[in-house]
């Protein structure tokens, strides 16, 4: 359901309730009618209308590949800081900012395959998962996934777990997460780069 209808369901609620009005009847009923508008509003803006407008395969469905490889000869796993929140002053005061992940990749001639995005909160847990199933960015395709400013789920020290794989030798995609934030008249952005997974072996 898109937005539009959302709007809509949302207007010909209140135009019910102006028409109980002018029709002179029960003063509940007419608040049972503006409660359903208000619910039908809430709906639009937490519900299937956003999510939509924040799924990364909806929003860069021409960076994607049709088809992806079968046989991978690459598999990499990249850890990615983020910072939903940031502490300031004496740390008892914290601004929240957006969060955005952006996945590039880099080669000219073969697409990489994401097999796992994932988001995790301070504790490590799991908060999200943004793919169902695995999917190629085409050569040069970029693909970003977005937590809002106002979703506080993950804490002050959340990451993400990106998995990608190849057919054959590929140069190292480009992984990072950008964080922006305002408060007062001072904006506040930085990057955050991937870290590939490496085994650190003892000495």
């Amino acid at each position: 359901m898109d937005r539009r209808r959302f709007e809509v369901i949302a207007l010909l609620f209140l135009g019910i309730s102006l028409l109980l009005w002018s029709m002179g009847r029960h003063p509940v009923q007419i608040i049972q009618v503006r409660e359903q508008g208000r619910m039908a509003l809430a709906e639009m803006r937490s519900g299937s209308v956003y999510e939509l407008s924040a799924d990364p395969i909806h929003l860069f469905q021409t960076s994607l590949a049709e088809t992806y490889p079968a046989n991978s000869q690459v598999r990499r796993t990249v850890y990615v800081p983020a910072y939903p929140a940031i502490r300031i002053m004496s740390g008892r005061s914290r601004i929240d900012l957006a969060t955005t992940l952006s996945i590039h990749n880099t080669s000219r001639e073969r697409p990489l395959l994401l097999e796992r995005v994932d988001y995790h909160d301070t504790d490590g847990e799991l908060i999200q998962g943004y793919l169902e199933e695995p999917v190629a960015l085409r050569p040069l395709g970029t693909i970003e996934m977005f937590v809002a400013r106002e979703d506080r789920r993950a804490g002050t020290g959340a990451n993400f777990m990106v998995e990608w794989a190849a057919d054959g030798p590929i140069t190292e995609p480009v992984i990072e997460a950008v964080m922006i934030g305002t408060q007062g008249n001072a904006t506040y952005s930085f990057v955050s780069p991937g870290r590939p997974q490496r085994i650190v072996q003892p000495e």
